[in-house]
């Protein structure tokens, strides 16, 4: 669910021009289900990453098939017509180039979820299931720290198929419940699991068309090798038909160090 050769860029070509995408499980422990085509008529308003990523990063491939479905999709397109205009306005004049590019397209996610000390694409891999985009932040010297692996596919039709965020590959530190794709409401009980020490532990639901969260729950202290965490927490109505559930850690070196999400539907 949650959570290789640079020589295979013919293959990468293969996974842009593809015209009809059906994606993978965003994670290994996800559901299957076909995302909504929603009627929204405008893309969303998400404004262009302000970094650029490092044209070193690390790529990797294998073999890769078309994608199956996923649960929901979260950023940062809401539905295909979303990603039809944007399509139209890249078409006639260039715009917001960065959803091509899933490095971009991570880092902007980290940024929306208001997380804006990652800065870095660490290292990318793109397999069978879409793009795994590793993004963090400088330690010292040039050394990087990895925050989360944001996972991504390719959403749409055409000849210019942006990216689009599907979850996060989670390992040390998850969300566990809510599953992917389930309908919530609110008060809503989170939890996971993580690795660390000392750990605080926020989270936050918010939607894509919004500015700042609905509701957030700060802060669960935890620590241990796989330990559980639970928080509760209150939102306001959403006018999305999804939410992204995530939570983050940190306090030892910046204020985010760590993150996951998960995606639901409002109930």
């Amino acid at each position: 669910m949650r959570r290789a050769d640079v020589g295979s860029r013919t293959l990468l070509a293969v996974v842009v021009t593809v015209t009809s995408v059906v994606f993978a499980a965003a994670c290994g422990a996800k559901q299957s289900a076909q995302p909504a085509a929603t009627t929204a008529s405008t893309a969303t308003t998400t404004t262009a990453p302000t970094t650029t990523t490092s044209t070193t990063v690390p790529v990797t491939t294998t073999t890769a098939t078309a994608p199956a479905s996923v649960d929901v999709v979260l950023f940062p397109f809401a539905n295909l017509a979303e990603v039809a205009a944007w399509q139209a306005s890249y078409r006639d004049g260039g715009h917001q180039p960065w959803h091509l590019d899933a490095n971009e397209t991570a880092l902007a996610f980290a940024r929306f979820l208001g997380y804006t000390s990652i800065t870095k694409a660490v290292w990318q891999r793109t397999d069978a299931a879409g793009a795994h985009v590793a993004v963090g932040f400088v330690t010292e010297g040039a050394s990087t720290a990895t925050a989360a692996v944001v996972h991504l596919v390719r959403y749409g039709s055409g000849s210019d198929v942006p990216w689009e965020v599907v979850g996060t590959d989670d390992d040390e530190f998850a969300i566990t419940t809510p599953v992917d794709g389930v309908a919530v409401t609110s008060p809503l009980g989170v939890g996971g699991r993580i690795s660390g020490v000392d750990e605080s532990i926020k989270v936050q639901v918010v939607q894509l068309h919004a500015n700042g969260a609905l509701g957030t729950f700060c802060c669960v202290p935890a620590g241990g090798m796989g330990s559980p965490w639970h928080a509760t927490v209150a939102f306001a109505h959403p006018t999305d038909p999804v939410l992204i559930v995530s939570a983050s850690t940190g306090g030892h070196v910046q204020n985010v160090e760590r993150f996951t999400v998960t995606g639901v539907r409002a109930g």
